[in-house]
């Protein structure tokens, strides 16, 4: 693995472990229900592209090709997507200024773009299998 999947899959699980962290604190330390929302809503889907990182390095790993620029794409949108939506809801529960969720939608895109790289990466493996 070249350094820049290596770097990815370190950042996939600082982020797993902050989204556990987050979510047990949200579900023991937040006194506040809207706070704890917000929290479990972050934690939850930093958790899910965590994962979904490993499931990039599965389709880079089946694809057996000369790695390009081109395969980070899928994984930076889903740790950029964290940074935006995660990190704009973990803000605004830990007291924000409300305007701050404006930067959500944006994290949400990210994720949505990342996923369909991902299929489109995925789709290139049966292309090199014919």
């Amino acid at each position: 693995m070249t350094r820049g999947p290596v770097l990815v899959v370190r950042l996939a699980a600082l982020s797993g472990f902050l989204a556990v962290a987050l979510g047990a604190f949200a579900a023991h330390g937040a006194k506040d229900a809207p706070a704890a929302e917000l929290l479990h809503t972050g934690s939850l889907y930093q958790m899910t592209h965590a994962l979904a990182v490993f499931g990039w390095l599965a389709v880079r790993q089946a694809r057996k090709d000369k790695p390009s620029g081109r395969d980070l794409a899928a994984p930076a949108l889903f740790l950029i997507g964290t940074v935006l939506f995660s990190g704009s809801l973990y803000a605004l529960a830990f007291g924000a200024p409300r305007i701050m969720g404006v930067v959500t939608p944006f994290g949400g895109l990210c994720f949505l773009t990342g996923w369909l790289m991902l299929a489109w990466q995925a789709g290139t493996i049966a292309d090199r299998e014919a």
